[in-house]
This record gives C-alpha cells, structure tokens and sequence, in this order.
C-alpha cells in the first residue's frame, strides 16, 4: 500500500468518525448556528448601511459658502477649505463661518474708470 493510498483512507476515517459523532450528538444545533451565522452575515452590511445613513444625517452640513456661494457639504464642528475659491472655512450651528484671525479687515475692491 503506498503513502497516497494510506492518507486517503486516514481523510474518509477522520470523516466517518465526524460525522457519527455529529450523528450521535445531534445536528441540529449544527443547522441553527449556520442558519444564525448566515443571517448576520446576511444583516451585517444592511445594519452598517442604516447606521451610516443616520450619523450622515445627524453630523454632515450643506451649506453656501459666506464669500462666494458655492454650495458645499462639510461635517458639524470641522473646517474646511471651499472648493471654488480656496477660502478657510469652519461649520458652526449648521453654517459656514470663515476662518479669519483676529483684526482682519474685509474689504471690497472696486474699479474706477
């Protein structure tokens, strides 16, 4: 008898004495834990969806930007930097505030002719 031959009647042994033990204890437990393991997996990536939807809903912030108007989105209590005109913004109360240090001075330029 050669190795090969000796090491697959060890494999269908180990299976047979598998599943007379299985027999003899029962199965059933073996069926409802499969059938508890697929239904997590199963609500795992719904639970995560739902739980990801409400905290987007309860901490990101749609706002205009205060210099030039373009709407943007940014998380409560962050700052950021608006994608249109480069300006240092930060969300307070569910607005955009700019971020400007203290004494600064706005002013507005206007042309003569």
């Amino acid at each position: 008898m050669s190795y090969y031959q000796i090491d697959g009647i060890r494999f269908w042994l180990g299976l047979l004495l598998f599943v007379t033990l299985l027999g003899a204890l029962g199965l059933g437990w073996v069926v409802q834990s499969l059938l508890v393991i697929f239904l997590l997996l199963l609500l795992a990536p719904i639970l995560f969806i739902l739980a990801l939807q409400i905290w987007l809903r309860t901490r990101v912030v749609t706002a205009s930007c205060p210099v030039c108007g373009q709407v943007s989105t940014a998380i409560k209590e962050q700052s950021f930097v608006c994608p249109a005109c480069g300006e240092p913004l930060e969300v307070r109360q569910g607005q955009f505030v700019r971020l400007t240090p203290p004494g600064t001075i706005d002013v507005e330029v206007q042309t003569v002719d």
